[in-house]
């Protein structure tokens, strides 16, 4: 038990390392080929911060255990929105200008419900995981059209003042970029193994791990980051850092680990898991769209508290189903 434990630990603390410096590398190389701040911000970050779940996900999937890639992906959003959106609120309220990111807000809503409806029937096929990686394609084409049409908007501006900040020459950038996807492969290997290790002393389901030991460590990068912008002022980007993480997500992560090894939806996890991802999303949309007729959508601190009430709710919920 102790061994898998440490596996899991050191896999995270890797894990989370790696990510972050693939997420820097990444941003880098892009801003020295001159790509738009605004695609960097939207797709490159929003890739390198959701490489945790994408790769402990297929590790699991190809492994045979659909369960924690599943769960690790549900939870990720639950936990991105309720626990990380919820503390960002509570420590700042986030005001949602952007233009782009109000319109990622709808899009992650319609996204998350196309793949509630297609897990409905208690089945997720290759050919469902391919409905979602279509979707994911068009999403970056789009994403791509308004980076490069999109001069002047407040998430842009951000991102190009961070990336300013974060200045690296070409050759280290892609160091690091090479580096961090090795060491992402190594810990999610570390991870999944401890995962499944524990999971089985406890006699506990690999989906329950998945929903929340795997889930909330492979969120801490978002967690990281979604803070760090906050004190720092940059709502736009922790915003954008939930939103890009959830679809990268709903959309690539569940749809690489169906297309690998497709899985059956038990009704309970259907009605409890994915109805409360669906419900937080929906709810995130409502609150932070902006419908109080001044313009700008705002998470403030009591709607931060309800939020992280429905995770420590959620969790408990999860823990005292699996224990008794």
């Amino acid at each position: 038990m102790l061994l898998f434990v440490l596996s899991v630990v050191f896999g995270l603390v890797l894990l989370v390392w790696s990510a972050g410096r693939f997420v820097d590398g990444s941003s880098a190389a892009a801003g020295h080929f001159r790509v738009p701040p605004l695609f960097i911000g939207m797709v490159i970050v929003g890739f390198g911060t959701s490489a945790p779940e994408m790769t402990v996900s297929a590790i699991s999937a190809s492994q045979g255990n659909p369960d924690i890639a599943l769960g690790n992906v549900f939870g990720s959003n639950i936990t991105n929105i309720a626990l990380i959106l919820g503390l960002t609120a509570l420590l700042s309220p986030v005001a949602v200008h952007s233009r782009v990111l109000r319109k990622e807000l709808p899009i992650l809503t319609l996204a998350t419900g196309v793949a509630a409806f297609l897990m409905f029937d208690g089945m997720f096929s290759r050919h469902d995981a391919f409905v979602l990686l279509l979707l994911f394609a068009l999403l970056m084409g789009w994403t791509a059209w308004e980076g490069l049409r999109k001069s002047s908007d407040g998430f842009a501006t951000e991102m190009e003042s961070e990336l300013e900040r974060h200045q690296l020459p070409l050759g280290k950038a892609l160091m690091l970029v090479v580096t961090g996807l090795l060491l992402l492969l190594v810990s999610s290997r570390m991870l999944v193994w401890g995962a499944v290790g524990i999971a089985g002393t406890l006699g506990v389901s690999d989906l329950v791990i998945g929903l929340t030991v795997v889930a909330v460590g492979t969120s801490l990068p978002e967690l990281a980051s979604s803070i760090a912008a906050v004190r720092k002022g940059e709502h736009e980007i922790a915003l954008g850092n939930v939103l890009g993480s959830n679809l990268f997500n709903i959309l690539a992560v569940a749809g690489v680990a169906g297309a690998i090894c497709p899985s059956a939806i038990e009704q309970s996890v259907f009605f409890r898991d994915i109805v409360i991802m669906l419900l937080l999303t929906v709810s995130l949309f409502v609150i932070g769209y902006g419908f109080r007729g001044q313009g700008t959508g705002r998470i403030n601190r009591i709607e931060g508290s309800i939020l992280l009430g429905s995770f420590a709710a959620y969790t408990i919920y999860l823990v005292l189903t699996a224990l008794g």
